[in-house]
Order: C-alpha cells, then sequence, then structure tokens
C-alpha cells in the first residue's frame, strides 16, 4: 500500500470517527431539543398519528377524535363544545391546548409513561414511550354543568359550583363561550375562527370562571363578618352595631350610603339580611387591616398557587391600605378582587363549619382501557377558613339572607339554602353596569353534609341599572344548579 493510500485511508477513518462523535452528542445533547423544534414536522406527524384520549364528564366522553387520513391524521372533536369549553380548553392542530387539554396533555396524547405496564421504568433508562392516549375523568355533573349554562343563556359572567365538603368541582360554565371544535384541523377555517374568537369584544375564549376576577361587592361580608366575629369584635348578632347611616369614610369627606332602609344601628343579622353597606365598612375598619388581611387570605385570598389542575387567576384583597380604603374594600369594593370559584370556596367553607378543600376537576386518570393510573384531589391541604362556632353564626346569617332577605329567589321548598347577594359598582365613577353576584349553599335536612356551593356572576344582567341585583338575577341560576346537584341528576 503506497503512502497515499495509507493517508487516504488514515482520513476516511478519521472524518467517519467524527461522524460517529457528532452522531453521539446529538443523541445524547441535542435530540429533545430537535425533536421539539417547531421545524421539526416529524413530531406533529406523530402526535396525531392516533385518537387522542378523552375527557369524560358523568362517565361520558364530550371530546372525540376524526380520522382525516391526512398527514396530521387525527382531529379533536368535542361533545356540546360551547357548555364543556371552559373545562376542556381546546386542542389545536395550529395553535397548541388550553385548560384541562393543556394541562392532561402528557396523558391524553399517551405520552405519561405510567399508561404502560413498565413505562416510568423505561423512561427512567431514557426510553420514550407512546401508549394509546388514556382517559380523563372529571368531576363534573352534566345536569349541574348544563342548569348553569342554560341559566346564563348567552349572558356574560360566570359560574362555579362545589362539593364543599371534597372539594369536587361539580359544575364550571364561562359564558359567552366557543366552540373548541372550530380550532381543530389546519385549513384555512381554523385561522378565521382563531381570528374571529380573539378579536370578539366579548372574549369567549376567557374562562370567566377561574381566569377572570371581579369586584365581589355585597358577597364579601362574608369575610368580613368572619373576621369581625373570629375578632371579637361582634358577640350578639342581633346587637345594634351603632352604625351611622351614611357613613363617613375615615380620613375623607366621602359619604358612604345604603341601597336598603333602615340600617342606622342595624343589627349584624339584620345588616347581613339586608346588605347594609355602612354597617359592614365601619365594622371593617373595627376589625383592623391586619386581622381582615389574616381573614381574607385564610378563605384563599392572595394565593397564587392554586390549580385544578389549570391555573387559576389569584384572588386579592390588599394588605396595605388606609383606613377609608378599608372600609370600601370591606364591602367588597376598592381593589378586593375575586374570582367565582374563590366565591364558591368561601360559600362552601361556611357550610363545612369553616373547613376549605382545595378544589379540583380531575376525579382519576385511567388507559384507554380503564385501568387507574392516577387519582384526583386538591393540591395542599385542608385549612381552616374561621372557627366552627362563627361558620355556625354565618350560616344562619346566610339562612336569613334565603328565607327573608334578598336572596328569596333562590329558595328551595324542604332544603335548608343558605346564600348572600352581591351587587358590585365598577368603572371610572362607578359607571359600569352593576355586576349581579350570588353565593350560596345547599343541605336536605335528613342529609349529614351540604351537598352543594355555587357562586355565579352576571356581568351584563340585560336590565335596567336599577334593577340589577344578585338577588334577581343571578339568584334563580344558582337555584338551578343547587337543585340539579340535590336531585342526584
Amino acid at each position: 500500500m503506497g503512502p497515499r493510500i495509507r493517508h487516504l485511508a488514515l482520513l476516511c477513518a478519521l472524518l467517519l470517527l467524527a461522524l460517529l462523535v457528532n452522531t453521539a452528542r446529538l443523541q445524547l445533547t441535542e435530540s429533545e431539543d430537535l425533536r421539539s423544534n417547531s421545524a421539526n414536522r416529524r413530531q406533529s406527524i406523530e402526535r396525531y398519528d392516533r385518537p387522542r384520549g378523552e375527557i369524560l364528564a358523568g362517565g361520558r366522553p364530550v371530546t372525540g377524535s376524526r380520522d382525516t387520513g391526512e398527514n396530521l391524521r387525527y382531529e379533536r372533536t368535542y361533545r356540546s363544545g360551547p357548555m364543556y369549553a371552559p373545562v376542556t380548553g381546546f386542542d389545536s392542530q395550529v395553535y397548541g391546548t388550553s385548560l384541562l387539554e393543556r394541562a392532561e396533555d402528557p396523558v391524553l396524547s399517551g405520552t405519561d409513561p405510567r399508561l404502560a405496564p413498565f413505562g416510568s421504568l423505561a423512561a427512567l433508562g431514557g426510553q420514550r414511550v407512546r401508549s394509546p392516549g388514556g382517559r380523563v375523568v372529571t368531576t363534573v355533573r352534566p345536569a349541574a354543568q348544563r342548569a348553569a349554562f342554560e341559566g346564563l343563556d348567552g349572558r356574560k359572567g360566570a359560574v362555579a359550583a362545589l362539593d364543599p365538603t371534597t372539594g369536587r368541582i361539580l359544575a364550571l360554565v364561562s359564558s359567552p363561550s366557543y366552540d373548541p371544535d372550530l380550532l381543530s384541523g389546519t385549513d384555512a377555517s381554523v385561522a378565521r375562527a382563531w381570528e374571529r374568537l380573539n378579536a370578539d369584544p366579548d372574549k369567549p375564549m376567557l374562562n370567566r370562571a377561574i381566569r377572570q376576577t371581579y369586584p365581589p361587592g355585597s358577597t364579601f361580608k362574608v369575610v368580613t363578618a368572619a373576621a369581625a366575629l373570629d375578632a371579637g369584635r361582634v358577640r350578639d348578632l342581633d346587637a345594634p352595631t351603632r352604625s351611622p347611616d351614611p357613613y363617613r369614610l375615615p380620613g375623607t369627606d366621602r359619604w358612604l350610603s345604603n341601597e336598603a332602609k333602615g340600617c342606622r344601628d342595624a343589627s349584624l343579622r339584620d345588616a347581613f339580611t339586608w346588605s347594609c353597606n355602612t354597617v359592614f365598612a365601619k365594622l371593617g375598619v373595627r376589625t383592623g387591616l391586619k386581622a381582615m388581611v389574616r381573614a381574607a387570605e385564610r378563605f384563599g385570598f392572595n394565593d397564587a398557587g392554586l390549580r385544578i389542575p389549570s391555573a387559576v387567576t389569584p384572588s386579592t384583597f390588599d394588605t396595605e391600605m388606609d383606613a377609608s380604603q378599608l372600609a370600601m374594600s370591606s364591602i367588597g369594593q376598592f381593589d378586593t378582587r375575586a374570582t367565582p370559584l374563590q366565591m364558591a370556596t368561601l360559600a362552601g367553607a361556611v357550610a363545612t363549619g369553616g373547613v376549605i378543600r382545595p378544589p379540583y376537576l380531575v376525579d382519576k386518570v385511567t388507559t384507554r382501557d380503564g385501568r387507574t393510573v392516577r387519582t384526583g384531589g386538591g393540591a395542599g391541604g385542608t385549612r381552616q377558613a374561621m372557627s366552627p362556632s362563627t361558620a355556625a353564626k354565618l350560616r344562619s346569617l346566610m339562612t336569613g339572607v334565603v328565607d327573608e332577605g334578598s336572596g328569596r329567589r333562590a329558595r328551595i321548598p324542604g332544603v335548608r339554602v343558605g346564600g348572600k347577594t352581591g351587587t358590585a359598582q365598577h368603572g371610572v365613577d362607578n359607571s359600569g353596569t352593576p355586576y349581579a353576584w350570588f353565593i350560596s349553599w345547599a343541605k336536605r335536612p335528613d342529609d349529614s353534609r351540604p351537598k352543594v356551593a355555587v357562586a355565579v356572576v352576571v356581568e351584563d344582567a340585560r336590565a335596567k341599572r336599577s334593577e340589577i341585583s344578585g338577588g334577581g338575577v343571578a339568584a334563580p341560576i344558582a337555584k338551578a344548579v343547587m337543585r340539579a346537584v340535590l336531585d342526584g341528576r
């Protein structure tokens, strides 16, 4: 072999070695980046080469898959899409995923190693596991979901309902809604639907039940009453409170008045029943900022970590305020904000002796053939929002609102119902159409525990401003949801 041939052979060997080294480097250090690169079509083709797992409500799928025979073979389909969109979210081959479709994507797409018999071991060894898509069984009760959806009837607003003794979310509705089916596929109609939905001023893709916060108005008086009772500021629900009407906000020349009559010196019971702003504004100031903040945070305000498993926008109660701001915050105004899910949790705490159980939306996750791989439950443990004796007093106050006060339209014959109305002002100089709120819970006399807690908010009540109230607009919706749950539908 001549020298030239030896040199050529050596060069080829070096090139081959370099190729092997580079291939190994790519496999070890960059394979995942290359796999997930948006320009890599293979990943998308692989993702959609089989039917996606199903999301179930009431034991029945509310999602499905459609075989298109194209490169991205299986498209997502939705049953009763607008009604369940705040639960499922969307899975789009163009625009990605949202809500449960995003939070449970590894299960639904079949990449969760727990779906395979020895998938976790394979994953530890660095192997990629791909199984048939699993099933996500939600806690949603279809009858309650439908009652909430039909109750809102297209009006802007939201409903959240849960079992207060477990935290299971029974209904989660946002209105107006959209059909996530419109975002499945890759043709031009998908892009047009995406642009139309995003340009819609009513924001149909916004999940108002968990992603939108509102001033809670008078429904927040439950927190103020709990803080005052736990702090010993009020001991007798029926004693006069020495409250003026109107009430001058501390340090200002602004006066706060009431819609209701007879609020001067009203007892806590009467003030709660008829929603006297002046009594609760003064009571919040007397209770003090620290005690009010502690009470609000025990109920879940200022918690930025809540997931159901989709992320929930935190409800807020300011920790630094002057006395006049505290007075307004104590009646659910100023900067106090809450999601409907937060307010349903709050109502549930009253019903269960002050105990809050974290809300959750996924009951369990199974393989396609039904083997359970994970059970649901709220993240974090239970906590005590108020003393049991305070909760008992609040149950008495909330029952009075439904039996004799502003929440009478939520009455259900033969059922103990507690509620609180709210009409929240907002906008510049309170110029916006008031939000109508109602929060409630229900328990049959022969039941050992309350069955349901509900929060309803209606943004545009389709009524004259002077006629908008939580009791008139939101309470009937809550009643329909409670009745659906109590009837076991």
